[in-house]
């Protein structure tokens, strides 16, 4: 007869609060021990750890994680500790700004991002940086990547899985009139579609095309545009597809720490990458 086996309990927030002052007393950080215990939790519980240890000890973690790391090992703790949104927020803060400036890695973030996770995340860089996402935006981006990015962030989307074949159709059309069937490409067009329609739609637009013209959509954003903006176009492309298929956002899916450039601009932070 094969034993039960039970799941693992839940982590005490309270309990790791006391093992992280515990690491940090003594003659020297236990770094170890304070980058098991976060590194094992996920963004709910690390943030019942940050409640709990202020509560208790009267200090931010964050404060204290400062204080006692140094070097990659604090930088990364400092991240990794955030919120999604306040994550978001610093990274694209240093990603936009600096010697550390990644225009790919900003671009990752703004086009896999939900319009609620964007509102979320530009409330949250207000506050932690006094000035606004899009201000950065334009400041260190231009021509139609800088286009695409404002009126992504700008545009409240419709959210649902429910899509209007009627428009549908429409937009495949007018995707090939502004890119395969004329010389040179309309760009205003391909932004439009892109940033006022939700994924849903932009996944059926994706198959109406293929459908219509023989052509796969990503081919054409390919071919038809280049740099940046075809990156941002993709992109969203790639997070429509994988809405449509699995009904929920690929930023959920996959922690953002481990998808693409996201990671390697995180990694590049913390000194692990290029």
């Amino acid at each position: 007869m094969a034993s039960l086996t039970l799941p693992p309990a839940p982590p005490n927030p309270r309990q790791d609060a006391i093992d992280l002052h515990k690491a940090f007393k003594g003659f020297g950080c236990d770094n170890t021990a304070v980058i098991n215990i976060l590194t094992h939790r996920d963004s709910v519980q690390r943030g019942y750890i940050q409640q709990e240890y202020k509560a208790m000890y009267h200090e931010e973690l964050s404060q204290r994680i400062s204080s006692e790391l140094s070097g990659h090992h604090k930088k990364a703790m400092l991240l990794w500790i955030l919120d999604p949104a306040g994550r978001d927020a610093t990274v694209l803060r240093e990603a936009l700004s600096g010697d550390t400036m990644d225009l790919r890695a900003a671009t990752e973030i703004i086009c896999s991002r939900t319009p609620s996770q964007l509102q979320i995340m530009k409330q949250t860089y207000l506050a932690r940086f006094g000035t606004y996402l899009e201000h950065d935006i334009g400041h260190h981006t231009s021509g139609d990547h800088q286009k695409i990015l404002l009126a992504y962030v700008g545009i409240p989307r419709y959210e649902g899985p429910e899509v209007d074949p009627t428009i549908v159709t429409h937009d495949a059309k007018d995707l090939y009139k502004a890119g395969e069937k004329r010389l040179g490409t309309d760009e205003k067009t391909f932004i439009r579609i892109f940033t006022e329609r939700s994924w849903a739609h932009i996944a059926s637009v994706s198959s109406a095309y293929h459908h219509m013209y023989d052509r796969k959509l990503e081919k054409v954003i390919k071919s038809e545009t280049s740099g940046n903006f075809a990156f941002a176009l993709l992109t969203i492309l790639r997070c429509a597809e994988y809405f449509k298929k699995y009904k929920k956002p690929l930023a959920e899916a996959i922690n953002s720490e481990t998808s693409g450039n996201y990671r390697t601009f995180l990694l590049s932070l913390v000194g692990h990458g290029h």
